[in-house]
């Protein structure tokens, strides 16, 4: 069963961001509501649009071309062109920077789903023609549109296990979430991967993804995981950043900056979404029969917190911290030349920074994201 209800993204009026010979970008990870976002805009654009997809082998073939006559033709008449799945098409860079280029007044708009491909295409060629906004999965921040703050901390066990694609957040029923969820984690997950760089099967990828998921929170050993799969690091390697580019993982680094002591080599690994992490350990379980409570927090916590950076454009350098004698920090912002250091405890707890961190940074501020005040800290 799916209860029809209005989630207002962020970005749901794109008037906003719609210029004059301007391309307007919006990526992210399939099925987090890009198309939909993009046709409730259209129903309502007072512009003369035209409105295809990347996945029509014509449209392939005419945005492909770099034909300016073949082009002209094709927009002609129209205010606005709008193009779903845009990563579908060869050289759609070059192609829009030549209607932008040579067409006064033409506004576009582009959405695509694996950004290795997308960003790859539209980046150089469209340099100082371009205005990128990145979807994720339902943010916190949005959902105060549906819920009040109690009403949404109420439903923390359900955002940590079933995460926020909108398709799981408007289905009412367990079975029926995990159902989606399993869909979207074996049937999309990989397919911008799988269809783009040709790997010929995603189980391996999947093992991959599987191990990163039992290991969310803690340094990952490149090592390790190419041992533990029987393969060379170079392929972890190229995979990771194939997952990166795809928006199934986010690459957390080492901060340091002063001590010898401090471990920045390693990497930490945080998923897109709770419930893609979730299905992929097939882990469903309520959060009183799972000993993994802690992680779920971490990464729902990183994840959120990086959704409103994102949305309020708040700029950060953002690392993790630690040191050989095990003393850690779980994120730490970069922002305006300070340094803010955060503990995420799920459970109140008078949790005092580390010694070596006061040490060596005793301008930084510290804070303990918990059940109490995390809402503050995410929306």
């Amino acid at each position: 069963m799916i209860v029809i209800m209005n989630i207002t993204r962020f970005y749901q009026n794109l008037s906003t961001y719609l210029k004059p010979g301007k391309v307007l970008v919006i990526y992210g990870p399939r099925q987090v509501g890009k198309t939909t976002l993009l046709r409730n805009f259209l129903a309502n654009c007072p512009l003369k649009y035209k409105l295809d997809s990347g996945d029509n082998i014509k449209v392939q073939q005419i945005l492909g071309s770099q034909d300016f006559d073949l082009l002209k033709h094709y927009v002609e008449g129209y205010d606005l062109l709008a193009i779903d799945e845009a990563q579908k098409i060869a050289n759609i860079g070059n192609s829009l920077k030549i209607l932008i280029d040579e067409i006064p007044g033409m506004r576009i708009i582009a959405t695509g789903s694996s950004s290795f491909e997308l960003a790859g295409q539209v980046g150089e060629p469209l340099t100082g023609r371009k205005i990128t906004l990145a979807l994720y999965p339902v943010a916190q921040l949005e959902l105060l549109n549906l819920y009040n703050p109690f009403e949404l901390q109420e439903k923390l066990a359900q955002w940590l296990i079933f995460g926020n694609y909108p398709e799981v957040i408007t289905t009412v029923s367990k079975n029926e979430k995990i159902i989606k969820l399993e869909e979207i984690a074996h049937s999309y997950l990989l397919k911008d991967i799988l269809e783009l760089e040709r790997i010929k099967g995603a189980k391996i990828l999947l093992d991959l993804l599987r191990l990163l998921a039992f290991q969310v929170g803690n340094e990952v050993s490149l090592n390790e995981l190419a041992g533990s799969l029987g393969m060379d690091v170079k392929t972890v390697i190229r995979y990771l950043d194939l997952f990166e580019k795809n928006f199934v993982i986010y690459n957390l680094r080492g901060f340091s900056k002063n001590l010898r002591s401090e471990i920045t080599r390693k990497s930490k690994y945080y998923f897109y979404d709770n419930g893609i992490r979730n299905a992929l350990i097939s882990n469903f379980n309520s959060l009183d029969e799972r000993n993994d409570i802690g992680q779920l927090w971490e990464n729902f916590l990183f994840m959120e917190r990086k959704k409103k950076r994102s949305y309020h454009n708040i700029v950060a350098n953002e690392y993790f911290w630690r040191t050989w004698e095990q003393q850690e920090i779980d994120l730490v912002e970069e922002r305006g030349g300070k340094l803010f250091a955060y503990e995420f405890k799920m459970r109140k707890s008078n949790v005092k920074p580390p010694s070596q961190w006061l040490q060596a940074y005793p301008e930084s501020v510290f804070a303990v994201i918990n059940q109490q005040n995390y809402l503050e800290f995410i929306t």
